[in-house]
């Protein structure tokens, strides 16, 4: 048996979020203790954060995790 692939979210609500919170990538990113890029590969779903900086995000931009990252049927 291979084990499960982890892919990304196909799509995250950070980015909505994040203008709510009238937060540039920039500014969150600092927030949060990463680089822009990555907070534009998380809002592009190209990348899933690790648990840790899931709940940052979600602390930061004052929302749920399930908020940011919504499961899908296929999930």
């Amino acid at each position: 048996m291979s084990s499960p692939v982890h892919r990304p979210p196909s799509e995250t609500h950070v980015r909505l979020a994040r203008t709510r919170a009238a937060l540039t990538q920039r500014e969150l990113a600092e927030l949060v203790g990463v680089s822009r890029q990555s907070i534009v590969s998380i809002e592009r779903g190209d990348y899933a954060p690790s648990v840790y900086l899931a709940i940052r995000l979600s602390r930061v931009l004052r929302t749920d995790v399930e908020e940011l990252f919504p499961l899908t049927h296929e999930d």
